[in-house]
């Protein structure tokens, strides 16, 4: 299941990708040598019209072969021998990527990343129309931020931590989605909220006007134990010794029950050393974590601001697909893609300032991972997997190096600004050194793969 799943995530995702650069390249009169599915040697493929269609021998990307794009780095990723001495090439030729304008090379190059996010943004807007928008299943409130109810809702801290909520207003609710939406859209004024275990009600005044509403919900979040489910290399939880199953009894001699409780716990202590108590196959430990500062949302004001992160996952409760109109669909699917572009983003951004670890990189086996974990969970997460791995990819694709396509675009920015375009050799001087950074990049990511197999 694992390897299918793989091969059907880089399959796909990397025909989109291409097939976004070979449409590009079509549309503006450049001529396509080769379409391949995976890198060097040529393992299957046809010939039609101008164009040999291939298979290559190694999974991990993919490329369409333009006119007069013959350089060594060009036969490196094919498997061929490099280019080396001899004349220098002839002018463009009409049907050359080089003979087209500044504008048309851009096209093509960006084509791929719009593919993927294209294929991001349609995937995401299938599952929502098909099977529906994925809710949390579950109705037991685990957080009531008492500072930031809005005036007469205060009756909210009212219910027990973990009871389950069963009726809001005149509304049966069955999960999340379901206490969100009734809490922002029932009528301003009295309404009495239902629960058990223990059973009981409480009356609160819903606001009026939008903001107040959005807050409201804010104040208060599902329950989750406060049990780590993952733990990332290199982070500050796994530098002091927490291990996925372990569960957090209390921080600073202060008891923890909700996962709410955890998180809230831990931002507020950036760069400061913090006594984590934790129950380990049912005995008692004690660890010592200092939070990395990074940048998280203010749960009452909703602004970015400085919060202690130690790198670890909650086990959250199940998700359940409630079905929407198909307007709403498609703005669902642009919210997701709009919200994981953000994510990876963030990501990205705090690799580079050092606030994640390296380590947190993968590989293919990750990838593998991750794909077979998601096609076991149904077809819906599957999908979802997908498009957020084609953001993924999209987003990858536009740094700055050499070799990919940020690299090409660049050497077109250069060439827009200035007016003449970069030489042949110096493009080849800057592909080897993208090539080689590329390299670097894999091989790190693949040593974290295997060095979380063997638990190091």
């Amino acid at each position: 299941m694992t390897v299918l799943a793989t091969l059907i995530v880089l399959g796909v995702l990397i025909f989109v990708h291409e097939l976004g650069h070979f449409a590009a390249a079509r549309s503006v009169g450049i001529r396509v040598e080769r379409f391949s599915i995976g890198l060097g040697p040529r393992v299957f493929g046809f010939q039609r019209g101008e164009t040999e269609y291939v298979i290559s021998a190694i999974p991990l990307g993919g490329y369409v072969k333009m006119g007069g794009m013959d350089d060594e780095m060009m036969e490196a990723i094919e498997g061929g021998a490099k280019v080396g001495g001899g004349d220098p090439p002839p002018g463009p030729r009409p049907g050359d990527y080089d003979s087209k304008p500044v504008w048309a090379r851009a096209w093509v190059i960006s084509a791929g990343v719009i593919m993927n996010m294209l294929f991001a943004l349609l995937t995401y807007t299938v599952v929502a129309g098909v099977w529906g928008s994925p809710e949390t299943e579950t109705t037991r409130i685990g957080l009531v931020e008492l500072s930031s109810l809005p005036s007469g809702a205060e009756g909210l801290a009212g219910i027990p931590l973990g009871a389950e909520l069963v009726r809001i207003g005149d509304r049966e609710v069955a999960h999340w989605g379901e206490v969100r939406n009734a809490l922002l859209d029932l009528p301003a004024g009295p309404t009495r909220i239902d629960h058990v275990d223990p059973a009981g009600s409480v009356e609160i005044r819903l606001p009026q006007g939008e903001e107040a509403r959005v807050e409201l919900v804010r104040s208060i979040d599902f329950w989750v134990l406060p049990v780590i489910s993952s733990v990332e290399p290199g982070s500050p939880a796994a530098n002091a010794g927490i291990e996925p199953g372990d569960q957090v009894i209390a921080i600073d001699g202060e008891a923890v029950e909700t996962w709410s409780e955890l998180v809230r716990a831990i931002q507020a202590r950036p760069d400061q050393p913090t006594e984590l108590r934790i129950l380990r196959e049912g005995g008692p430990l004690t660890r010592t974590v200092t939070p990395a500062e990074g940048q998280g949302q203010d749960p009452s004001t909703g602004e970015m601001r400085p919060v202690g992160l130690i790198g670890v996952g909650g086990q959250f409760p199940g998700v359940v697909y409630t079905r929407i109109p198909i307007g709403s669909a498609v703005s669902a699917g642009w919210n997701e893609t709009v919200f994981f572009s953000g994510v990876i983003l963030g990501f990205l951004r705090d690799l580079v300032t050092g606030q994640i670890s390296p380590r947190s990189l993968g590989s293919i086996v990750t990838i593998g991972e991750f794909s077979g974990q998601a096609a076991a969970e149904g077809m819906p997460v599957f999908l979802r997997f997908m498009a957020f791995f084609s953001i993924n990819l999209a987003i990858l694709n536009l740094l700055p190096i050499p070799v990919l396509d940020g690299g090409h675009l660049v050497f077109l920015s250069i060439e827009a600004i200035r007016g003449r375009p970069v030489s042949v050799q110096q493009r080849i001087r800057w592909s080897q050194v993208g090539f080689v950074v590329l390299i670097g990049i894999m091989v790190l990511a693949l040593g974290n793969d295997f060095l979380r197999l063997f638990g190091l």
